[in-house]
């Protein structure tokens, strides 16, 4: 799972036509449908906390957990500018930790497509039930298959002058498996060198019936599937669906994993 290890240093750069700020408010919206207005909120998959501090900014507390100790980097640094008060902490969602419950969880840009077996899935669930109070909310966001069939074999690239990249993409159907391999090209300094990077990341499409046995499986109970930033149901042609699910109680199974 390990992913954004010299793409953290590019991240924020190609990611900056995001509307963070619409995400966030998208977001916000699903918390409130679901009564969450305030209170402590887990990110997973937070990356570099872009959309950590937009939700701190908005009076939620914050806790952001990551993987990728670079894009954590980043992170502190936002934090130490902005003063926000967050908590970052570098743990796989596959075993993380907290010290106590939180009113909600989220996790958003395809976080969860990283992880490629149904098995670490539920393992990733069963501790989001442990640690969500009571009645507490899960909010996350994953690519289709359909998206991942769209992009298929294609290869997108970008320059600018700190940095460019070359993403070159290839979908497995059998599998439901998507691999990106991602060469960047970071300028050294002020002069025209440039240092070659390389990662593979690896993404999986799931079948949304297929993620209510999961949840369902983890002991959470599912609410609603949206097609992403908006309130209505996903079809066939949605490329990122929201899937809303509740804390339904904890159990001794739970609590083993």
């Amino acid at each position: 799972m390990d992913a954004y290890g010299s793409f953290a240093m590019v991240y924020d750069l190609f990611m900056d036509n995001v509307d963070y700020d619409g995400w966030s408010d998208y977001l916000r919206k699903l918390l409130r449908r679901y009564g969450v207005e305030d209170g402590l909120i887990l990110e997973l998959g937070c990356g570099t906390g872009s959309m950590t501090e937009r939700l701190a900014e908005a009076g939620f507390d914050m806790i952001g957990v990551d993987c990728s100790g670079e894009m954590l980097e980043i992170a502190q640094e936002k934090k130490c500018e902005s003063g926000l008060d967050i908590l970052y902490l570098e743990q796989d969602m596959r075993e993380f930790e907290l010290y106590g419950t939180v009113r909600a969880v989220v996790s958003v840009c395809d976080s969860l497509n990283y992880i490629l077996e149904d098995e670490e899935l539920v393992k990733v669930f069963r501790l989001v039930n442990n640690y969500l109070d009571p009645g507490g909310i899960f909010l996350f966001d994953l690519n289709t298959i359909d998206k991942y069939r769209k992009i298929g074999d294609t290869t997108i690239a970008e320059n600018r002058e700190e940095g460019s990249f070359i993403w070159d993409n290839y979908y497995d159907e059998d599998e439901d498996i998507n691999e990106y391999q991602l060469t960047i090209f970071l300028r050294e300094g002020d002069g025209d060198l440039y240092r070659k990077y390389e990662e593979v990341h690896y993404q999986r499409g799931y079948e949304l019936e297929r993620i209510k046995e999961l949840l369902k499986e983890a002991g959470l109970e599912f609410l609603d599937a949206f097609e992403a930033f908006t309130e209505h149901a996903p079809d066939g042609a949605s490329e990122r669906i929201y899937i809303a699910a509740r804390e339904q109680g904890k159990n001794l199974q739970n609590r083993s994993d």
